[in-house]
């Protein structure tokens, strides 16, 4: 199947089409040419779409490595992998390289002070990953091409004057990831249902957040809210974060499911 009709396939338009082009044109570089292609940081979102995208072209998900620079990492590369390289030496050939920001603590720079700056320098959001901020200091992923350029100019964020410095990878400083665990009973594994629980509002606003396209889940457009839920999925909102269903529990004397959910704060 020719790349255009792989393309309609996914249903993308835009940007979005644009991006998984791209995509192809990597894994066609390393079957052709037999080296590591890698494509720009990807959200899940992105991912995922990359991932059904390799699979409707046949391309397995052994010939590619998903890496972000550490483990856990949201946003990530793909490489993809010639017969030569083993998939446990993909680390060996990624492109990510890590940068430190070192501020004066009383400055208190937030994720969107550091993306801004990032921005207005020109460097597009594709070239970084994950922005890992903390007092003082905030660690960032980024594509070795433009690694130099911001090691030798990015100098301040705001009006915060900043120190930039490369690290090696197990010097990240990874916050911790703040979590609330939430114990309820529902009706039913409903997608509206279990929203409803884990945002703490009426099932009814959370079907029309569902129904407006603004909830995804394990990283899909979900727009039906009788969608069932399994243990593990994880469900994304716009405006009101995300949440992973932990357990799926038995059935109280109401007949009520009983459920566990790791909401993200």
């Amino acid at each position: 199947m020719d790349k255009s009709k792989l393309l309609d396939k996914t249903g993308a338009a835009g940007e979005d089409r644009l991006l998984l082009a791209k995509v192809l044109d990597r894994a066609e570089q390393a079957g052709a040419r037999n080296i590591p292609a890698a494509t720009d940081f990807l959200s899940p979102q992105q991912r995922t779409q990359a991932l059904d995208l390799l699979r409707l072209a046949g391309i397995p998900e052994t010939a590619c490595a998903a890496l972000g620079g550490y483990e856990g990492a949201e946003r990530q590369v793909l490489l993809f992998l010639p017969d030569w390289l083993d998939p446990s030496e993909a680390e060996s050939q990624s492109p990510i390289r890590c940068l430190r920001a070192v501020f004066r603590p009383e400055e208190k720079l937030t994720h969107r002070d550091f993306l801004g700056s990032l921005m207005g320098m020109g460097i597009v959001r594709e070239r970084t990953g994950d922005i890992l901020v903390g007092p003082g200091s905030a660690d960032l992923l980024v594509l070795d091409t433009v690694a130099e350029f911001l090691l030798q100019s990015w100098t301040s964020a705001g009006r915060a004057k900043l120190t930039v410095s490369e690290i090696d990878p197990s010097h990240l400083h990874i916050p911790e990831v703040q979590c609330q665990e939430i114990r309820d009973t529902v009706s039913s594994l409903r997608l509206d249902a279990v929203a409803a629980s884990a945002f703490r509002m009426a099932r009814g606003k959370a079907a029309d957040l569902i129904s407006a396209g603004r909830v995804q889940v394990n990283w899909r457009e979900c727009t039906k809210g009788d969608r069932l839920l399994s243990e593990g999925d994880t469900v994304s909102a716009r405006g009101f974060g995300k949440f992973e269903l932990t357990e799926v529990g038995g059935v109280t004397r109401k007949g009520r499911i009983s459920i566990s959910i790791k909401r993200y704060v």
